[in-house]
């Protein structure tokens, strides 16, 4: 079996037809039905439903057609890749969520460029189950994301666990600012949670913290996006657990409050692939220990101001 065997399958399959096919791939029809013909004989299937109009696949040759194309987006992938190597070109292509980029990421970007300007350095938003694929296909170098998520051919590393907020309308009696609160206090409240698809999501984090611990809002409203949620925040519409890095998000008709259960927290998960680790990443992954240990450096500091604060004599 050879490439030319895939891509000949995979446009029959999208044109669905023979026909179609040929005069895409620039090929006459006789030599385009004998590679179809040869494919079959290998696998020992048919692949295409002979007597649809129009031309349909059989069961295994829907799922011939799911790996076919994967393996065509790899090869792609590494052709472009070997292309930038010989051009002595560099590309680091990140995955996030969008929770992420109200955290450490845009410093951690900066600080990128910095340390290594001759990168080229991309951004794509995605959600986390979005971003496994991405990495295998190539699209993506490393992600960004929230969910734990198993996948042989990933590398997954916990980064941090970031402590989650309640989100709460300006003038809802549980809109104290400064004070923290425990998920227990949102029971019976209308709760706001993104996205809503795909799941598995963050979504899914928020809501599994209530039902562990028994409680149930009077009503979950979910939306796709963070923003979205938080504008319906400011509405008066609910409120939304977020991530702590999101507290700057619309500081004039949100209250945020910190939720004191042990348990209130998201991870930040780094993922790349298992065998794809360069000199690019470490630098990336160096500079997050950076920024993770000024921020402890920063708190500790701001944890020491307060206490002389205190204890000096009035």
């Amino acid at each position: 079996m050879e490439l030319r065997h895939l891509r000949y399958f995979v446009a029959v399959a999208d044109e669905q037809s023979f026909t179609r096919a040929a005069e895409r791939l620039h090929i006459s029809q006789p030599p385009l039905s004998r590679q179809i013909q040869d494919l079959e004989e290998e696998l020992g299937t048919p692949l295409f439903e002979r007597g649809s109009r129009p031309l349909k696949l059989t069961e295994p040759g829907r799922f011939f057609y799911s790996h076919a194309t994967r393996l065509l987006e790899q090869a792609a992938q590494a052709a472009r890749a070997t292309r930038r190597v010989a051009r002595m070109e560099r590309r680091l292509v990140i995955g996030f969520v969008a929770s992420t980029m109200y955290g450490a990421l845009p410093r951690l970007v900066r600080l990128f460029r910095a340390a290594l300007p001759q990168v080229e350095i991309a951004l794509e938003e995605m959600p986390t189950l979005d971003q496994i694929e991405a990495l295998k296909s190539g699209r993506i170098d490393v992600g960004f994301g929230r969910i734990r998520l198993e996948d042989a051919s990933i590398k997954r590393e916990v980064l941090r666990e970031e402590r989650l907020v309640a989100a709460i309308p300006m003038e809802h009696a549980l809109a104290i600012p400064g004070k923290p609160i425990i998920l227990a206090a949102l029971e019976s409240q209308d709760i706001l949670v993104y996205p809503r698809k795909p799941r598995p999501s963050y979504a899914d984090q928020v809501l599994s913290l209530f039902r562990d611990q028994g409680l149930h809002p009077a009503a979950v409203h979910e939306v796709q996006e963070i923003q979205t949620a938080l504008g319906l925040v400011a509405a008066g519409m609910g409120i939304c657990v977020v991530p702590e890095g999101v507290s700057r998000l619309r500081p004039d008709e949100v209250i945020y409050r910190a939720l004191s259960d042990p348990q209130a927290v998201s991870p930040i998960i780094m993922s790349t692939r298992l065998h794809g680790q360069n000199e690019d990443i470490a630098t990336l992954r160096a500079l997050i220990d950076r920024i993770y240990q000024e921020q402890a450096e920063a708190r500790q500091r701001a944890e020491a101001t307060r206490a002389a604060a205190v204890d000096k004599p009035v």
